[in-house]
């Protein structure tokens, strides 16, 4: 298996910090988010950065135990990155001096002009004399430390960018993760190559990798895999069949909230296109049935949750001598799980997955996709073969269409739905949209409303059509179709589906609003 040179990152709180990781990953950087409390001496050791990236975060470092990382990370001999409160710890740990905010804090877009002097983590910048970044801090560096020189300045951060370049040591007040800081990628790429990593982080590399670690946890044991036809569930199962044919089996879930045509194709990818062995679960009638006079979406969605792993359970029972459950568990969920805190968050709503199925059924987990993001995970869908069609498809939620059939669920409303959301769908493809528009989906509205078709009277359901734009689905605008769209697809939707006489658009970002309705 290949060693490759890693980057780390100690998080200390930002809300940006997976995009650090993105943007690393980008320029073909393997890299890992550890928040500070992990990174001891001993874990700096054993995991032997090639370079170290410090987060921005909500602290101060006035703060009583405010977050800092190990004295010994200085000691490694490897370039280090610090950004917004990560300069403030570097500058505090390393001799220099931090003032608190007042009337010295900068939030939002700002502009950093250059220094004199030459520094080598700058190539590219500066061009236009000065550079639009992304500010957000209160307190301040006010006296670099020793061995540090300013080679750039904002109206209130006066060491906007310092940098000991005899050490490798950077430090910027501002995020050039984010989309407001245009050059950032710039800047991450001269830090990386300073820092002598070789890009070797690609899907090819990580597709034999990952074969090999697979084969090496499984050996001859069987994996159940519960397959959702989501796209992650989806290349962990191709993934894992490459690595042990056979050995494998899915489950496949049908709980009669999918969309037209939906099982259907998914059964027969797995069944025809790859053959992998499949357990196709038809429990429509089990799960409408529990959802008859439900209203409440956290009642649906448990009921939905909870229904998965016992029919999971009862048709992996029938597979002898299974030891492994896989999952397609994705990286964003690995680092909210160490989250910086610890501390509890608001439940939003609850996430339906199969997370507690090792431990009900004794099985030891294969998660083949826990270091990737979504798009590294289509990638490396691209690299097995899986048809761009099914890839590049919009995310879909677990509990399918309960939650876009706000209040109570019946087998004549999903029918509609499904057909609505078919000619809506098919819209945004013949207008070449598709592949612009994050998610997209139509809800149908707990409401009938008064219409008028030929010369009768009609009383039908209103629905509401839902476009976003997001880069992975932490917030999204809507999307801004034409007046001429909007009105071509309503009309295609009261003429082509019974039982609707009426279409919506909604525009409510997130936030205030989420992406789904419930």
């Amino acid at each position: 298996m290949t060693q490759h040179d890693r980057l780390l990152i100690i998080d200390f709180g930002s809300q940006v910090t997976q995009l650090i990781a993105r943007r690393l990953r980008e320029l073909k950087v393997y890299c890992e988010i550890h928040p500070y409390q992990n990174v001891t001496d001993a874990f700096l050791a054993e995991f032997s950065p090639r370079a170290v990236i410090f987060s921005g975060g909500p602290c101060s470092v006035f703060d009583e135990g405010a977050p800092m990382p190990p004295r010994s990370v200085f000691d490694l001999g490897v370039p280090i990155l610090g950004i917004c409160y990560g300069q403030q710890a570097m500058m505090q740990m390393l001799g220099g001096k931090v003032e608190r905010g007042h009337k010295t804090a900068e939030f939002g877009r700002a502009y950093v002009v250059p220094k004199d002097g030459k520094l080598d983590l700058l190539n590219g910048w500066f061009e236009d004399e000065r550079e639009q970044v992304w500010m957000s801090h209160g307190d301040h560096v006010s006296e670099i430390a020793p061995g540090f020189e300013v080679y750039g300045t904002s109206p209130n951060a006066p060491f906007a960018i310092t940098a000991d370049p005899s050490r490798h040591f950077y430090a910027v007040q501002f995020h050039p993760e984010v989309h407001h800081t245009p050059n950032g990628r710039k800047l991450y790429e001269n830090f990386i190559r300073i820092a002598g990593f070789t890009g070797d982080w690609t899907m090819g590399a990580y597709r034999e990798d990952a074969i090999a670690k697979i084969r090496e946890q499984v050996g001859d044991k069987r994996v159940i895999c519960g397959l959702s036809g989501g796209v992650d569930s989806s290349v962990a199962a191709v993934l894992i069949h490459e690595a042990i044919g056979d050995q494998l089996t899915c489950v496949f879930v049908d709980h009669g909230l999918l969309r037209l045509n939906e099982a259907d194709e998914v059964v027969s990818m797995f069944r025809d296109h790859y053959n992998i062995p499949l357990i196709h679960a038809d429990e429509s009638k089990l799960f409408l049935g529990e959802l008859e006079g439900q209203s409440d979406p956290e009642t649906k969605r448990k009921i939905i949750g909870r229904l998965f792993i016992d029919v999971f359970q009862k048709h992996a029972n029938e597979i002898e001598g299974a030891e492994f459950l896989a999952q397609g568990t994705l990286y964003p969920d690995v680092i909210e799980s160490v989250s910086f805190s610890g501390g509890p968050s608001v439940t939003i709503k609850s996430h339906h997955n199969v997370g507690g199925l090792p431990e009900k059924m004794g099985l030891k987990l294969v998660e083949p996709l826990r270091e990737l993001f979504k798009d590294e995970v289509r990638a490396l869908g691209r690299e097995l073969g899986l048809p761009e069609k099914f890839i590049g498809r919009h995310p879909f939620p677990g509990p399918g269409l309960a939650i876009r059939c706000p209040g109570e669920i019946t087998r004549d409303k999903l029918d509609i739905l499904r057909q609505a959301d078919a000619v809506y769908i098919d819209q945004i493809r013949k207008h070449g949209l598709y592949d612009e528009i994050w998610q997209a989906f139509v809800a149908i509205l707990p409401v009938r409303t008064v219409g008028v078709m030929g010369d009768g009277r009609t009383y039908d359901y209103a629905c509401a059509l839902r476009a976003v734009t997001s880069v992975d689905g932490m917030t999204a605008d809507y999307y801004p179709f034409s007046h001429d769209f909007l009105g071509e697809t309503a009309t295609r939707i009261i003429n082509e589906v019974k039982g609707i006489n009426r279409v919506t658009y909604d525009i409510t970002s997130k936030p205030p609003g989420t992406i789904e309705w419930e």
